[in-house]
């Protein structure tokens, strides 16, 4: 994996909505690899951002995702995640879909290829 090397700075503060990604929701890269598509960056839903019709998400790569500001909630689960918890989902780990109420702020980090 080869992130570019970055030392302390202030991201270029642009938000984008990620590909297949439901309304609502927009994306902050911070650092990519773009041979491996590793990648860490800040995603967030708007306030009433719902993924149901998107149905149980699965992703051929390990991800790692740190709630630091609101909430999401699992329908599957009927559980409520709230900031300061954190997940770790290996490959083909079964997850939502969700809804946000409040909406949430998420840093979420990905490797495809490994594992």
């Amino acid at each position: 994996m080869s992130k570019p090397e970055l030392e302390f700075h202030r991201p270029d503060g642009r938000w984008s909505t990620p590909v297949g990604a439901a309304p609502g929701i927009q994306e902050q890269v911070l650092a990519e690899d773009s041979a491996t598509g590793a990648r860490t960056a800040l995603v967030r839903w708007e306030p009433g951002t719902d993924t149901s019709v998107q149905g149980v998400s699965r992703h051929a790569f390990w991800e790692e995702v740190h709630l630091l500001e609101g909430a999401l909630h699992d329908l599957t689960l009927g559980a409520t995640f709230t900031a300061g918890m954190y997940a770790c989902r290996p490959p083909g780990m079964p997850h939502g879909p969700w809804t946000s109420a409040e909406g949430v702020t998420m840093l979420v980090v990905t490797y495809p290829g490994a594992g």
